[in-house]
C-alpha cells in the first residue's frame, strides 16, 4: 500500500469525508489536487502534500483537521519535505504572500508572523500546489471566473517563471485569453458551454477555499 493510501485513509480517519467544500466534500477535494498534481508529472513530495494541503488549514478555507503545532504526526506520515511544504502552503498570508512572491521569493507565515524566503527547491512545489488547488476549486465552480479570473490570469502570468511549465500550460488551456467568462460570452451573444473552466479565489474578501 502507497503513501498516498495511507493518508487517503488518514484524512477520512480526520473527518474529511464530512466537511463540505465546492465540488463537494475536502476530502474529494484533496484528492482531485494530488491527482492533478500527479497528472502534471510534479514530484512525489508535491503530489503528498497536495492529498494533506489543508490539514492545518488554510488562509482561505479555516477549518483544521490537525494542529500546526502538532506537526510530528503529518510528518511522520508523509515525510518531512511534504510536510514542510504541506505547513508553508497552510500558513501562507496570502494578502502579505501572493502579489509579491514571485519578486521577493518571501511567504508571510500568518501563524507566527515570521517570514520564510524560500529558496528555489522550495519555490516551485509551493507555486504548483499553490495554482493546482484553485484550479480544482474553478473546476468545481466554473462561474467564480467572472468574478476572479482576471485576478488569477494577472497573477499566474506574474508567477509562470517560477512555475513548472507544465502546470503554466495547465493555467493556459483553463485560464487563456480565449476561455472566456460565461458572462463575457453571453454579451457578445456567443454561446455558453454548460461548464466552463478557470481557476479559483484568492484571498481578497472572496469566499473560502482550501
Amino acid at each position: 500500500m502507497g503513501a498516498d493510501s495511507d493518508v487517503r485513509r488518514w484524512l477520512r480517519l480526520r473527518g474529511a469525508e464530512t466537511i463540505q467544500h465546492p465540488g463537494g466534500t475536502l476530502y474529494a477535494h484533496l484528492c482531485r489536487v494530488h491527482d492533478r498534481l500527479a497528472e502534471l508529472e510534479c514530484g512525489v513530495d508535491t503530489q503528498l502534500a497536495g492529498l494533506a494541503h489543508a490539514v492545518y488549514s488554510t488562509d482561505g478555507f479555516d477549518v483544521t483537521l490537525l494542529d500546526w503545532n502538532d506537526r510530528a504526526a503529518l510528518r511522520n506520515l508523509i515525510g518531512d519535505d511534504a510536510e514542510a511544504l504541506v505547513y508553508l502552503y497552510g500558513a501562507c498570508d496570502r494578502r502579505r504572500t501572493w502579489r509579491e512572491l514571485a519578486t521577493t521569493g518571501e511567504v508571510v507565515d500568518r501563524f507566527t508572523d515570521q517570514t520564510w524566503h524560500l529558496s528555489p527547491g522550495q519555490m516551485r512545489p509551493f507555486v504548483d500546489l499553490s495554482i493546482v488547488n484553485e484550479l480544482d476549486v474553478i473546476d468545481q465552480d466554473p462561474s467564480t471566473v467572472d468574478k476572479h479570473g482576471a485576478y488569477f490570469r494577472s497573477l499566474f502570468a506574474a508567477w509562470a517563471p517560477i512555475a513548472s511549465p507544465q502546470v503554466t500550460s495547465e493555467v493556459q488551456r483553463l485560464l487563456g485569453e480565449g476561455n472566456q467568462s460565461t458572462s463575457a460570452r453571453a454579451q457578445k451573444g456567443q454561446s455558453v458551454p454548460a461548464r466552463q473552466t478557470a481557476p479559483g479565489q484568492p484571498r481578497p474578501a472572496i469566499q473560502p477555499h482550501a
